[in-house]
C-alpha cells in the first residue's frame, strides 16, 4: 500500500476498512470457491471498445453516498437507475460496491450487470471499489463486472503490477486511476491502456478540471482516457474533449437528477 500518498486522506481509512472486510469475506467464502465461479462466467464486455468512439462517451456511475458529500441518493434502486442510464445512451456503468462509505454492494453490481449485458449492444460494467486483493477481482468477475478500478495512490508498484496482471488473467480490464503526473508514469509503466484522471484532490476534496487537462497532455494517443469527478455541464464535457478525453465518469450529477437519461443526453449533446 502506498502509505505516503494516502497519509492524511480519507483513502487511508477506507483502505484499512477494506482490508478488514475482505478478510471477513474470505473467511466466509474461500478464494478457491470464488475463483471457480469467476472462471465459468461468460466473456467480459470490452470496456475500452465501449468507451472509445468518435465522440465522448459516458461511464455513468451508480452510488448512493460518498465520504465527501454524504448521502446522495440513499434509497436509489440499482435497476431503475441502470435502466435510465441505458436509455440515456451510457456506454458503460460504474457501480460503487463499498458498503460502509458509499452504501453499495456486490448485489447492486449483479443486478446492474444483468441489465447492462442484456441490451442489444451490451454496456460494460465497472466494479468501482478499493481493490487491494486478488479476491476482490475474482468477486468482481463472479458478479458480472467487465472491469475493475485500480487506484495508483492506494498501491505500491509491486501491488499495482500484480493486480493489473490478475485482472487480465480473469479476462477483465483495469481502469487505472491517477491524480498527478507521477501516478500517470506509474500507470503507464505497468502497461495500462485504460487510464482515469481524477480531478479531485485526495486531501482537500477540491475539484479542478485543469488537473485533467494538464495530465491528459502527457497521455499517449493509444491510451483510452477517462475524465473523473466534477463533470456537471455540457461545457465541462466540451472542455475535456478538447483536452483529449475519450470518456467521462459522472456519478453525483446523474444520481441527483430527476431524469438521468435526459441528463446524459444533455452532457453529450
Amino acid at each position: 500500500m502506498s502509505t505516503r500518498a494516502i497519509e492524511g486522506t480519507y483513502l487511508r481509512d477506507i483502505l484499512a476498512n477494506t482490508a478488514n472486510e475482505v478478510s471477513a469475506r474470505i473467511a466466509n467464502i474461500s478464494l478457491d470457491e470464488i475463483d471457480a465461479a469467476a472462471r465459468v462466467m461468460p466473456p467480459a464486455v470490452d470496456m475500452t471498445a465501449r468507451l472509445r468512439s468518435d465522440r465522448v462517451t459516458v461511464l455513468a456511475e451508480f452510488k448512493r453516498a460518498s465520504p465527501s458529500k454524504g448521502a446522495i441518493a440513499a434509497s436509489a434502486d440499482p435497476e431503475n437507475v441502470a435502466n435510465a442510464y441505458l436509455d440515456g445512451g451510457a456506454a458503460a456503468i460504474s457501480v460503487l460496491t463499498d458498503e460502509r462509505f458509499f452504501r453499495g454492494s456486490l448485489d447492486d453490481l449483479r443486478k446492474i450487470a444483468t441489465l447492462a449485458h442484456a441490451t442489444e449492444l451490451p454496456a460494460a460494467v465497472l466494479r468501482k471499489d478499493f481493490v487491494i486483493d486478488r479476491y476482490q477481482i475474482a468477486e468482481a468477475r463472479e458478479a458480472g463486472a467487465d472491469c475493475v478500478l485500480l487506484i495508483v495512490a492506494a498501491l505500491d508498484d509491486g501491488e499495482l503490477a500484480e493486480l493489473f496482471g490478475i485482472a487480465r488473467d480473469y479476462g477483465v480490464q483495469a481502469l487505472v486511476e491517477v491524480h498527478d503526473e507521477d501516478e500517470l508514469g506509474r500507470a503507464l509503466g505497468i502497461g495500462a491502456t485504460l487510464v482515469g484522471i481524477n480531478s479531485r484532490d485526495l486531501r482537500s476534496f477540491r475539484v479542478d478540471l485543469a488537473t485533467i487537462e494538464r495530465i491528459a497532455a502527457r497521455v499517449p494517443p493509444e491510451v483510452t482516457l477517462v475524465g473523473e469527478s466534477g463533470i456537471r455541464t455540457r461545457e465541462d464535457v466540451i472542455r475535456l474533449e478538447r483536452a483529449g478525453v475519450h470518456a467521462i465518469l459522472v456519478g453525483e450529477t446523474l444520481m441527483r437528477s430527476a431524469d438521468p437519461a435526459a441528463a446524459i443526453r444533455d452532457l453529450v449533446g
